[in-house]
């Protein structure tokens, strides 16, 4: 099984889309990362996690599932560097691959010694674009290719079905 671990806040500030729109509204860049993370946990099949840190949103840990992934909120005063450290130590198995998606090169090298793979921001991103192109493609050629009757009928039903069809 493989999981990826999110930090959420270092992959908003570091997607051109993200970066952008939290100027704006920084709840919907929260909420428009989610729902990259859904499209990548659907197409990949992983398990996603995505970790905010507390001080954005303060009080108590919260966690949920939206769209298949898991949100976390983390408890005030604690970051996303150390949930995401605690999760790979408790999820990393043997039959279990953690990667972790930041561009912080300290948490990087911190997870990666503890037997997690890593994956930067802007790797990410370039899998997330491909993702989105490969699913554009695939509903592309859905669309594109003629739709036939998986049943054929013999020509006396046809004209049966063809007179029902018209009120006859």
């Amino acid at each position: 099984m493989n999981v990826l671990l999110v930090d959420a806040y270092n992959i908003i500030g570091a997607w051109p889309d993200l970066k952008k729109l939290k100027i704006t509204d920084f709840a919907a860049a929260r909420d428009r990362l989610i729902d990259y993370m859904a499209e990548y946990q659907a197409y990949t099949g992983w398990r996603v996690i995505v970790i905010f840190d507390a001080h954005m949103v303060p009080g108590a840990e919260s966690r949920h599932n939206k769209l298949n992934v898991e949100v976390i909120y983390t408890r005030e005063k604690e970051t996303a560097d150390e949930r995401i450290e605690k999760l790979v130590s408790k999820i990393k198995n043997i039959q279990t691959t953690v990667y972790v998606a930041t561009s912080d090169y300290t948490e990087q090298w911190t997870v990666f010694s503890q037997g997690a793979l890593r994956k930067s921001a802007r790797e990410l991103y370039r899998e997330m674009k491909d993702i989105e192109n490969q699913i554009s493609k695939k509903v592309k050629e859905e669309y594109k290719t003629p739709k036939k009757a998986t049943i054929t009928f013999n020509d006396e039903i046809t004209k049966l079905f063809e007179a029902w069809r018209r009120g006859k």
